[in-house]
Order: structure tokens, then sequence, then C-alpha cells
């Protein structure tokens, strides 16, 4: 798979080219000039470098957020604009994920920063755990595991959370060098500094990571793609404290309306619980059980998966493979994140995933006046093709079939 990455959400501009387990080539600059100065430039160098053709490249990885809010502008403008004009899907990776990414292998504590200003810092919590291996070859391999998914938060909070694990950490990023001084009265374990050839955004990471991410079909289309700030901007900060609207609302960006990182993965035994809630809360008598979903867990022929924001199970949804036909059983979304895109996102990974188990064509049943849900199957590409009266009940209502074939 030929990715094309790019990251421009801090300080370095980066750009990088991969193909398979190669890296054909990257360009990264730290220096006094801007993200918009610099990076089609970039662009225009590596192309002709390599002689790349961008109608080969299969995807475009970008930095999705945190960070800068000009750099990311540029970057998500830049990526959206050629997925678009290329029709290639975008992998967006959140930055400090990516910044964790340079250190693989590394079975410390890893906590990447970036400086937000105001005391505060865009940060996670990661290591890296050893893979089993397979027959007896001895090849380690790694799986980053996120501790703390990346947030916006004080240079207290964050080193609080590292004493409370207990465990040895390397720092990295921006944020480092503007607060080691605190740093160093805060944090109760050793640590240590990554190198410099480690401890900045790379494009090259990037890459390596968004072909984790396309084998699990986490990528999504240009139309859908936005980059994510975490909190709000100066300017509307600014605005907000003055209690006026000093700048003019078509220059602030929207946030959504209850803000955060839906994070999309498979459903595991210890988010049952939630996840059944979650289904009796949206479903009421409809509503598969905790033994149903730990049942339909535990088979070959399924995929389940959940949305969880801020570590809390916000949506689920689940498909069976039947000869071939999926057959989607389950798609709830916790009603304060709905119209915020978790039906779409789980959905549509849960298509691309289960061609994995080999389903070529999906059907689902929906209720007739669930406008918002049949809006969603039909964006997705799903089409009606009959109907069942009197299907559901509590209210009785008619049952609307829907297929999406290949």
């Amino acid at each position: 798979m030929k990715i094309l990455a790019i990251d421009t959400s801090g300080l370095v501009g980066a750009v990088a080219v991969s193909d398979g387990d190669i890296l054909l080539s990257q360009f990264s600059i730290q220096y006094k000039t801007t993200h918009s100065e610099i990076l089609m430039p970039m662009l225009d160098d590596i192309r002709e470098k390599v002689h790349l053709d961008l109608k080969s490249i299969d995807a475009i990885a970008v930095a999705m957020g945190p960070g800068s809010f000009t750099g990311l502008r540029i970057g998500s403008a830049t990526a959206k604009g050629l997925a678009l004009a290329l029709d290639k899907p975008i992998i967006p990776i959140p930055t400090v994920d990516g910044i964790a990414y340079n250190l693989y292998g590394v079975e410390k504590i890893i906590c990447p920063m970036m400086d937000a200003r105001r005391g505060q810092v865009y940060t996670g919590l990661y290591t890296f755990v050893p893979c089993k291996g397979e027959g007896e070859s001895r090849e380690q391999t790694f799986e980053m595991q996120v501790i703390n998914e990346q947030m916006a938060t004080s240079v207290e909070d964050i080193a609080e959370k590292i004493n409370a694990i207990g465990k040895p950490v390397v720092l990295l990023g921006d944020g480092v060098p503007v607060y080691r001084d605190k740093l160093d009265k805060l944090i109760k374990v050793p640590y240590s500094l990554a190198p410099f050839h480690q401890n900045r955004q790379n494009a090259a990471a990037l890459a390596a990571l968004a072909v984790q991410y396309a084998q699990e079909g986490r990528m999504i289309d240009g139309d859908d793609f936005a980059p994510e700030y975490l909190r709000l901007s100066q300017a509307e900060r600014e605005a907000s404290e003055k209690g006026t609207n000093a700048v003019p609302t078509d220059k602030i960006a929207k946030a959504p309306k209850n803000p955060g990182i839906i994070r999309v993965s498979e459903m595991t035994a210890e988010d049952v619980s939630d996840a059944a809630a979650l289904e009796a809360l949206c479903l009421g008598k409809e509503a598969w059980s905790e033994k149903q979903l730990l049942e339909a867990l535990s088979l070959d022929d399924t995929i389940y998966l959940v949305a969880k924001k801020a570590g809390r199970v916000v949506g689920l949804c689940g498909v069976r493979n039947v000869s071939g036909d999926g057959e989607v059983t389950n798609v709830s979304v916790s009603g304060d994140c709905r119209r915020e895109g978790v039906g779409y996102k789980m959905v549509k990974q849960l298509l691309e995933r289960g061609r994995g188990i080999g389903i070529e064509n999906y059907t689902l049943e929906v209720r007739a006046g669930n406008a918002a849900a049949i809006r969603l199957y039909e964006k997705l590409g799903f089409v009606s093709e009959g109907v069942r009266p009197g299907f559901y009940d509590e209210p009785k209502e008619d049952a609307v079939i829907y297929w999406k074939r290949n």
C-alpha cells in the first residue's frame, strides 16, 4: 500500500511517502518558515525526486490534531484537496499518537507533550506491548497501547497521571523544553528524554501508523474529514473572555456541541456491560442483553465495534456473516453524541472490516419512522428493497429492508 503522509500540526513541517514496508522519501523542516510557504514545495520536490505519480497513491495520512490551529488547517486542506481530486481515502492520525509511534518498541511509558500555551500541553500516555510470535520465529513485534488518549491538560495533571502509573517514562515533543523545570519537580518516577531525531512530529512514523490503521479499516472519505482541535482557538477564547462578538462568527471555527475524540475499536469483553446498557437505553425491549452480546462476541463470523469518547462507550454496531451476506444486527448511538458522525464512522468501519471475514453484501432492517438512521444508511450506499409490515412492536411499525450490494 502506497501512502502519502502529511504533518503540519506543530513547528515541524513533514511529508513522507511509503510503499509497503519501504520508506520511499521523507522531507522534514523545522525552521523560520510557515507551513503555507513550504508544504506544497516539499510535496513537489518529493514527487519530482522519486518520480511519484500521485494517482498511484492508495491513501493520504494526515495528522488530524491537536496542534497549531493554522498548521492543522493548512495540512488538512491540502490532504482533503488531494483526496478529493485523486478520489483517495484519508487516514486521520491523532497527532499525539503519531509522535508516540516514533518510539516503536519502547516498553516504558511514553509521554509526548506539545506546548498548548497557557500552562497546558497536548499530551497522552502510551506504551508498546510485545506481541506473541508465530511458530518458532524469534522475531519480536509490538503493538502500541494507548493508556490515556490524547488530551489538552495542565502539566500538573499529566505529571500526576505519570506518577500514578509508577513506571519509568520517556518524554518527547516541543512541550518538554518549555516546561522542563516544572516537570523535573513534578515527576516522581525515573524519566528520560527522547533524542532529537525521535522527539518531534515525523511523517515517516505517521505513514507507518497509517498502514496499521488501514489494515483495521480506519479510513474515511475526503468529504468526511475535519481536524480535531481539542479546545477553542485563541480568537474564540478571547471573544469568550471579553463576552463580546469581537471576532466575526464566520471567522471562528465551529466547535462540536460535545467536543471530544471518537475512537472506534473492536468490542472486548470489558466493553460488553456498557454496550448492553447503551443498547437498552436506545432500543428498549429490542436491545440485546449482556449474555447475547458476549455470545455474539465469541463467534468467528461476527464483528462488533464500539465507539468511545473519553473512555465512555457511546456507540455500538455489529455484523454477522451468513454465507457472504452481512446481517447488520446492532447500531446504537448515545443520545448526547448524535449528529457528531459517530454512527457514520462506526458503520463505515464495520463495512470495511467485514470484507476481512468474507462479507460481500450487507443487509439491515430499520423502523420506517427512523429518519435519521435511514439518512445514515442511504449515505453509506444502502438501498431500500422491501418492507416488513408491522414488524416492530411498541410502537407498531413497519421495518424497511435495506441492502448494500457489491
